[in-house]
């Protein structure tokens, strides 16, 4: 019976990840766009409407963008979050944790990163009132390259080593902030979710560099943030890709 509750939660999980990847592309159909978020006829049209203009345009309110930064952060970061489950599931055996503290540790996770969408929509609306970026969330050249060496940069700060330590490492967090069952899990959960969101945020920003809705740039981050949480690779790759960035940042500003 175990072993069917613990199957059953898994593809319920990963079911979860491909319906939000599927909910994503038919949004960026719908929005006239191609894989790397380059618009078409009708998108190109979005793209330089103005906000303000007395009617209703989705990509202007908080509610829809909410909904599609919720259903990006499903599909982006729940891939990251495997190997804290079968770290989690591991403790189950040698300790004492259940499937219920599984299931919250999940839902905690997911609620940081539900919070952080509603964040990153409101700064969305305030860039677009504020004619830094189109519709589409694209933003100009300047602000692209900015974005993309401030987000390099972070890759060699401090928080960023202690961040992603946790993120990396989740079996010392769990050993020095073990709850049991549902409620432990979730409180587990919501602090591994906080560390992980100062470490990854700076992925989710670079949105704007290319589109938002850019679904090439959604699974190149996801690789990326997939890759920092590998046990034997994750901490060698978070310096390159700084480098990486910032040489993309600096090429971009004069070329």
């Amino acid at each position: 019976m175990s072993h069917l509750i613990r199957s059953s939660l898994w593809l319920l999980f990963f079911g979860t990840i491909l319906l939000s990847w599927l909910m994503l592309y038919m949004m960026a159909v719908d929005m006239d766009l191609d894989l790397l978020g380059r618009p078409g006829p009708m998108g190109q049209a979005m793209a330089e409407m103005d906000p303000r203009m007395p009617m209703d345009m989705p990509m202007a309110r908080f509610g829809p963008l909410f909904a599609m930064w919720a259903v990006m952060m499903a599909a982006m970061m729940l891939p990251t979050l495997v190997p804290t489950l079968t770290t989690y599931e591991k403790l189950m055996v040698s300790a004492d944790g259940t499937r219920a503290g599984w299931v919250g540790l999940l839902l905690g996770y997911f609620i940081v990163w539900v919070g952080f969408a509603a964040v990153i929509a409101g700064l969305q609306l305030a860039l677009l009132f504020g004619g830094v970026i189109n519709m589409l969330g694209i933003a100009p050249v300047w602000f692209s390259a900015a974005l993309l060496i401030i987000v390099g940069a972070f890759q060699f700060t401090r928080i960023k080593e202690v961040c992603h330590g946790v993120c990396h490492a989740p079996m010392t967090y769990f050993l020095g902030h073990w709850k049991t069952g549902f409620s432990g899990g979730l409180r587990m959960g919501i602090g591994l979710g906080a560390f992980c969101v100062v470490c990854c945020w700076g992925y989710m920003a670079l949105g704007f560099v290319g589109g938002v809705m850019s679904l090439a740039w959604m699974g190149l981050a996801t690789l990326l943030m997939v890759f920092e949480k590998l046990p034997e690779i994750g901490h060698r790759v978070i310096k390159p890709v700084g480098v990486v960035l910032i040489a993309a940042g600096l090429g971009l500003a004069i070329f």
